[in-house]
């Protein structure tokens, strides 16, 4: 069949006509050309893989596809018939929310406890303001006054009865501690340390400063001989914290024996020690709460201020002075520096058990005292100043043998 004229001419052209030679064969072209190559663009595989998926037939018919002069692949639509070529259309992939569950109804009538609606005639009820001390003051007013008594009652009628207080006091700090290590995985034995801190707590108050150093060594020793029992595992660990618990308790806690032995007026000398670390406590504490600004040590204690620090120096110092001048007659001006030592005596405990809190991530060392936390948390600032005072107070009103 020749090929019509593009320019309207009917005549065959020159190589339609039957003298003319044969043209030669059209090369393969690299764009689909139906009407020039049709074979070989008609080729199709047997099978595709099942993986694709059909699509149902294009609403546009192939006839116009065809009539636009250009194959389906190219126009984006395909031959109804050509169930050989499926084109794959996924849905896209969305995130759906789950639909909230529907709170359970609660019988009609009934309000949620510990809540009551508020109106005209009543009006809704006042949370408790916790104190900025973030502790229950009443609760510790109260704890302190019993603990106070429980103290100076015995000293000043039955002084022997003031050592059982004291024993009793080092064997429950020593409980309290060796529970706390525990959570640093160290476990020092219990049984010992008791022990060997009432020891300790008996040889000062019968036999002196000498003896207390060694109630220490004893306590150490003991406490190694009883972990031998247990294996080597862990042994330089627990070790480790039992010496820290026999030195922090029942050694500085003995100095109070040894304060409280002194025939003449060692009551009043446990008096004046007491009274500076209480003066240091109550003037920090107002000062801190009223004018606290700046922070002492916040990444150990970050309620201490320096404002607080002052009100505790000043508090100690002036009490001190007072007291020391009318109990002990000794000069106001030694009376305040005894007052400044211990009251930095007192806050540097302080200072140091909460590091020892935080270092094993707990808040209080026990529950034991309302308001208080454990009782070694009212012990750490007097444990510090019972050195510092028995020193001082050997200078400023020496004993006489």
């Amino acid at each position: 069949m020749s090929h019509l004229d593009p320019h309207g001419s009917a005549e065959p052209r020159g190589w339609d006509s039957p003298d003319a030679p044969a043209p030669a064969p059209v090369p393969a072209l690299p764009w689909p050309e139906p009407e020039i190559d049709p074979g070989r663009w008609d080729r199709r595989p047997a099978a595709l893989p099942d993986a694709y998926a059909e699509v149902p037939a294009p609403s546009r018919p192939h006839a116009d596809v065809a009539a636009a002069g250009e194959p389906a692949a190219m126009n984006g639509h395909r031959d109804p018939d050509d169930s050989e070529y499926p084109t794959t259309q996924l849905e896209p992939v969305r995130d759906v929310e789950p639909e909230p569950e529907p709170e359970p109804a609660r019988p009609p009538g009934r309000r949620q406890r510990g809540r009551r609606r508020a109106g005209a005639d009543r009006p809704p009820t006042q949370q408790p303001v916790p104190s900025r001390a973030g502790r229950n003051l009443p609760a510790a007013i109260a704890v302190g006054v019993g603990l106070g008594a429980l103290i100076v009652v015995p000293l000043f009628f039955y002084r022997t009865a003031f050592l059982v207080v004291v024993a009793a006091a080092v064997a429950i700090g020593m409980w309290e501690m060796a529970r706390a290590v525990r959570r640093s995985g160290a476990h020092p034995p219990l049984v010992p340390l008791i022990a060997g801190g009432v020891l300790t707590i008996g040889l000062a108050w019968f036999s002196g400063p000498d003896a207390l150093s060694l109630g220490l060594l004893v306590t150490v020793l003991g406490t190694m001989v009883w972990r031998l029992g247990d294996g080597p595992g862990g042994f330089q660990r627990d070790l480790t914290a039992a010496t820290l618990i026999a030195v922090y308790v029942p050694f500085l806690a003995g100095f109070a024996a040894l304060l409280a032995a002194v025939p003449e007026d060692g009551d009043l000398r446990v008096l004046v020690t007491l009274a500076a670390v209480v003066l240091s406590d109550t003037g920090g504490y107002a000062a801190g709460v009223s004018f606290g600004k700046h922070p002492m040590a916040p990444s150990i204690s970050p309620k201490k201020s320096w404002e607080g620090f002052a009100g505790s120096v000043t508090a100690a110092a002036l009490g001190s002075a007072l007291l020391l001048w009318l109990l002990l007659d000794v000069a106001p001006w030694w009376g305040a520096l005894f007052g400044l030592a211990v009251s930095g005596a007192a806050v540097l405990g302080d200072l140091a058990e909460s590091m020892i809190k935080r270092d094993l991530g707990v808040k209080d060392m026990s529950n034991l005292l309302p308001g208080h936390g454990g009782l070694m948390d009212r012990l750490d600032s007097i444990l510090f100043a019972l050195p510092t005072a028995y020193l001082l107070l050997a200078v400023f009103v020496p004993v006489l043998e």
